[in-house]
């Protein structure tokens, strides 16, 4: 039985308190994980204001060489990473070995190059008098900062978010999702046998209400926080963020489009919203729940998505040819198939899936989700405009450009969206006219680690990526010096 323990002062703390790990392929029990207490909390964070006083002096050269070393060391122990990712999410080791963990390391590699060339702003003001003023800016750490990441991508996110904290300066309290500590515990050996100072990275586990999330949220010294999840735990960490006034970048939910137009690459376009829908098992904030087709090519493009989904191989992780996992939880699961239920009584079509697949062995008792495609519904239907957050996307056709932009942006969400055409001034057009913050054009989940990413209204608030991650950051503070004629 594996043990997850916190991480806190540069050592590894055990607490009275243990939650269990669980493969969602199996339903079995893989791991113990030592819950974090209040006060094991308050250890954290106090560690790391002391560690930020040196951590966030050194030279930006001295920090980037530092998250060098820890990409360094994720590469090594990449197979350590990989077993713990899967048997943390039942994906698939085709995902996992070529996203999740490349990932991981990549962000390090990614914000050390950033941090060393990120351009700050300097003036040259001319003063009546014919003096003048130089002014020029300087990038200083938060201090401490309490990050708290999900399930579905979790080493990929959590190292999104540590990595350029760390850069920055700044200590980190840093809580996994309860449901995959594997590969944040494993980040923490890493930051040990790098010699990263004690107090900089601290790992406390738990849950969220009266647990170790609420206890981070809540804490009057941590000095920003940064959140990946849902929307309605969004909502309640700005309200106790709001207590002191602090920053909060949030990447919340989506309920995203695909817009495929009758001009489209036919079956690169089938290829890449079988991605955009099924990937993960959908468990993606930026998958495609609604696909909107132009009415032309409606009936060819489900028939050929169609084939596409019964082509997707549920089953063993381990197996290479393995291309869908489970669902996280029991739990999930069920929420999933409640919708399932939501969307029969709404008066939806299943054009495929909408069951639980059966293997004959041990997987049978893991959390497993058809991929699913339905349609039928009005847009206003709640299977149509609430996240469900797995393998299950709505079709539905469309008849004008104009028509299908307001049906598209018709959602509290504003996360992402995805646009297939050949006409290259119908893909800038429609593009910019999406109410979102990344919008992809022939393509989906292809990103370039400097751009800027977040969304809107119900998914979130802030930009994260490149030059927007380091100014969340940072304490930016301009220097204005006068110089006499």
């Amino acid at each position: 039985m594996k043990q997850y323990k916190n991480y806190i002062n540069g050592q590894f703390v055990e607490s009275q308190q243990v939650f269990a790990g669980i493969n969602p392929a199996t339903g079995a029990r893989i791991a113990d994980v030592h819950e974090a207490t209040q006060t094991m909390v308050n250890e954290a964070v106090t560690a790391g204001q002391h560690a930020v006083k040196r951590w966030g002096t050194r030279s930006v050269t001295d920090r980037a060489d530092m998250l060098y070393r820890i990409a360094d060391e994720i590469d090594r122990r990449a197979d350590d990473f990989l077993e713990a990712e899967m048997l943390d999410t039942g994906k698939p080791i085709s995902l996992a070995s070529k996203l999740d963990i490349p990932r991981g390391a990549a962000n390090f590699r990614i914000f050390a190059d950033i941090l060393k060339t990120a351009p700050l702003e300097s003036f040259r003001t001319e003063l009546a008098d014919g003096a003048h003023a130089i002014n020029y800016a300087v990038r200083k750490p938060l201090g401490v900062v309490g990050i708290i990441s999900p399930w579905n991508l979790p080493l990929l996110l959590f190292t999104w978010k540590v990595a350029p904290a760390l850069a920055c300066g700044n200590a980190v309290v840093a809580k996994p999702s309860e449901e995959t500590p594997g590969t944040a515990s494993l980040l923490a050996e890493v930051m040990q046998s790098v010699g990263l100072p004690a107090g900089v990275f601290n790992l406390v586990h738990g849950f969220g209400p009266n647990s170790a999330g609420e206890f981070i949220t809540t804490h009057p010294d941590i000095n920003a926080i940064t959140f990946t999840g849902e929307s309605k735990t969004g909502t309640t960490i700005m309200k106790a963020a709001a207590e002191g006034v602090k920053p909060v970048s949030f990447e919340l939910g989506g309920k995203n489009a695909a817009i495929i137009f009758a001009d489209c690459d036919f079956e690169k376009t089938v290829d890449g919203i079988a991605r955009a829908a099924f990937l993960n098992s959908g468990q993606v904030c930026l998958c495609s729940e609604r696909i909107f087709v132009e009415r032309p090519i409606y009936d060819r493009f489900v028939q050929a998505l169609v084939q596409r989904a019964q082509h997707i191989k549920l089953g063993d992780p381990n197996d290479p040819l393995t291309t869908m996992g489970p669902v996280i939880s029991a739990g999930h699961r069920d929420k999933i198939f409640s919708y399932f239920d939501l969307a029969r009584k709404e008066g939806a079509e299943f054009l495929f899936g909408g069951a639980t697949p059966k293997f004959g062995n041990e997987l049978d008792k893991g959390f497993w989700v058809e991929p699913t495609l339905i349609a039928g519904l009005p847009d206003h239907a709640r299977s149509v405009t609430e996240e469900i957050f797995g393998p299950i996307a709505h079709i539905t056709p469309f008849d004008t450009e104009q028509e299908v932009i307001q049906r598209a942006n018709a959602t509290a969400y504003g996360l992402a969206a995805s646009i297939w055409t050949t006409h290259l001034s119908k893909a800038h057009r429609v593009a910019q006219s999406m109410n979102v913050g990344v919008a992809w054009v022939n393509t989906w989940f292809l990103r370039d680690l400097r751009t800027p990413f977040g969304g809107s209204g119900l998914s979130g608030i802030g930009r994260e990526g490149g030059i927007h991650s380091l100014n969340f950051y940072s304490e930016l503070t301009n220097v204005c010096i006068h110089v006499d004629a």
